[in-house]
């Protein structure tokens, strides 16, 4: 069964309103095992990352990277507002940085599929 590249796409912009109020709850919901800020940046961006290679296709490879690259950058800037009582750390930008390599380099490497859209 094939999934449509407009519902994995409607999937990667939910996910990525969800990373974002997540990223900017002054007090978000602990995790199972209660998993470290660089390894929930890391799975959010993988996650991300994901969903937007499998939506737009390895010809949007380089948006992609940018767009989250952008992403990363922007949640670190709206977490030095104080009034959120979160932590801005440019370790946690070189975090979603890697991953957004990483999945797209191992995307890169995939057999590409027909059908795909072009972004």
């Amino acid at each position: 069964m094939r999934i449509s590249p407009r519902l994995i796409a409607a999937a990667f912009w939910c996910a990525l309103i969800f990373a974002l109020v997540m990223a900017l709850l002054p007090k978000p919901p602990r995790l199972p095992g209660d998993p470290s800020d660089k390894v929930q940046h890391i799975l959010a961006f993988t996650v991300l990352t994901a969903l937007a290679a499998a939506a737009y296709g390895r010809s949007a490879f380089a948006k992609i990277a940018a767009g989250l690259f952008a992403y990363g950058a922007l949640i670190e800037i709206l977490q030095s507002i104080p009034m959120l009582h979160r932590d801005a750390s440019v370790w946690d930008w070189v975090a979603d940085c890697a991953a957004v390599l990483v999945v797209l380099l191992i995307a890169s490497l995939l057999p590409q599929r027909q059908g795909r859209r072009s972004g």
